[in-house]
């Protein structure tokens, strides 16, 4: 049996129970405070009718419980399905249809949306931490009458603990599955190629905890130091806390990094304590990463490339490769991971030319939940995991990606596929046919662009189309730029040519 993921919380709650390991606003957690409250929560989801195995969604923005709501449900052995807040309430339902979700444990500040929730699914079991609604419980308060030692329960290396979601060029939902096996490597993986944690350091958190900025939490935890949460990023707040807490690393997409460039407070800020910062998502705009090393110095920034099927590190591009042409690197691989690139038949290509990156990793997921043909198209027969992106590997072992497989749009360090938008799209009554791609943007990297075809008599504005797309999809998935055109572009076979959009958009 290999370690998993439960070994690691134990390991650090053993350690360190006097220091601290949680800092939210004006709240301290220690290492014992938090191992407490994460079983008293895993008992409470007992005695809530949850058992080991079921899979529990979570609805929360950054805060005090992030933490601990995770750590029991692996003490609990559930399968906790994070939601990202920023969703719609459409969209929260039919992810909780396809994963069979019945459970949801919801944060006091979205209580409304947990209530909108629970009408588009009466089924729907609902636990507020410090809230509550018609028919549910406040499972904070059920919690603190539970015993404060963890359930005994018994757990194996491929228990799924984790069914994140990610999307596809078809609009169809992935649900990428995580093992107590698997998130334990993904632990090693950050220790080993991308961060070294000291016992007095500390990581500052204004990105969702449910992506990758969370993946740090464990390492930060296993090792003793300490872990500062921000609800949401806000750049004045940030240059605060990095100076007051004495924050050792933090993690960046380069839209925050572009806001913080602009701060006024970001040359003056104090950041003597700073050792790393880490960034990636998506990529990073050249002048803003040349600005930021020559302001902050090029020994603190570390470039990762991964994906929710296998985080967190696929690549590193290390602080003495931050120069020239590397910059445009995604590093080389990671110690723990090997890299293939491939063809479309998943032969190895010739040295030098293009290929799919294919990997194979401790931190790979188990695979997609409930979709055997989606595992079939990303699984190799021997095991290799296709990753959809395409790259070059340079002679010195740097991959240097070329193109997305999919149409994938990062605005913001948020995904966006086209599908999603077009569908939404193609719901108004004005419009006959529309095309989603990313075109370049100096705030977000990559901008959602719709090209809208209307039907004959038919007048819509941009604001109009907008707005319509903002009450159906999350506020980041919205066109920020609408083109109205005669008829979108197509393949000869007819189908949506995103590429040569694209082309004429930068044209």
């Amino acid at each position: 049996m290999t370690t998993t993921y439960l070994d690691l919380i134990n390991r650090g709650a053993k350690h360190y129970p006097d220091r601290t390991a949680i800092v939210y606003e004006d709240q301290t957690f220690t290492f014992k405070d938090v191992d407490q409250l994460s079983s008293q929560l895993a008992h409470a989801l007992y005695a809530e009718g949850a058992h080991q195995g079921d899979r529990v969604a979570l609805l929360l923005n950054n805060g005090p419980y992030s933490v601990p709501l995770d750590f029991a449900c692996v003490k609990a052995g559930l399968n906790r399905v994070p939601l990202n807040a920023r969703l719609s309430v459409q969209e929260h339902a039919r992810m909780l249809k396809e994963t069979g979700a019945q459970r949801i444990v919801f944060g006091a500040d979205v209580t409304d949306h947990a209530e909108a929730l629970k009408q588009a699914l009466p089924g729907l079991k609902c636990h507020g931490l410090d809230s509550q609604i018609d028919g549910g419980d406040d499972l904070m308060a059920s919690a603190r009458s539970q015993p404060t030692s963890a359930p005994d329960i018994t757990v194996n290396d491929d228990d799924v603990i984790l069914t994140l979601f990610t999307s596809g060029t078809t609009g169809t939902l992935k649900a990428a599955q995580h093992t107590q096996a698997s998130y334990a490597g993904v632990c090693k993986n950050v220790l080993m190629n991308l961060i070294n944690v000291e016992h007095e350091d500390a990581m500052l958190h204004a990105a969702s905890l449910i992506h990758a900025s969370g993946v740090f939490v464990l390492p930060f935890w296993l090792r003793g130091a300490k872990t500062v949460i921000m609800k949401a990023f806000d750049p004045t707040a940030f240059l605060e806390l990095i100076a007051r807490e004495r924050i050792t690393a933090i993690n960046m997409v380069p839209t925050m990094l572009q806001m913080l460039l602009g701060h006024p407070d970001f040359e003056k800020t104090d950041v003597s304590s700073l050792k790393q910062v880490i960034y990636g998502a998506s990529p990073m705009p050249r002048p803003v990463i040349e600005k930021a090393m020559a302001l902050w110095g090029r020994e603190r920034f570390w470039q990762y490339y991964g994906q929710t099927e296998c985080p967190l590190t696929i690549t590193v591009l290390r602080p003495e490769d931050h120069e020239g042409d590397l910059l445009g690197s995604c590093g080389k691989p990671c110690v723990d991971v090997e890299v293939r690139l491939v063809d479309e038949a998943g032969n190895d290509v010739p040295h030098g030319e293009p290929g799919e990156i294919a990997i194979k990793a401790p931190s790979m997921m188990k695979g997609y939940y409930n979709t055997d043909h989606l595992n079939a198209e990303m699984f190799t027969d021997d095991g290799w995991l296709r990753t959809r992106d395409v790259a070059i590997m340079d002679e010195r072992g740097f991959l240097h990606m070329k193109d997305r497989t999919s149409d994938m749009i990062i605005t913001g360090g948020y995904n966006v596929y086209p599908r999603e938008v077009e569908d939404v799209l193609m719901e108004h009554p004005a419009v006959a046919e529309c095309s989603v791609v990313g075109t370049k943007d100096e705030k977000w990297v990559e901008a959602v662009t719709a090209a809208i075809a209307l039907k004959p008599g038919q007048e819509v504005t941009e604001a109009e189309l907008i707005d319509f797309v903002s009450g159906r999809l999350a506020s980041y998935k919205k066109p920020r730029k609408v083109v109205f055109v005669d008829s979108v572009p197509k393949t000869a076979v007819g189908k949506l040519n995103r590429k040569a959009l694209r082309d004429m958009l930068a044209g």
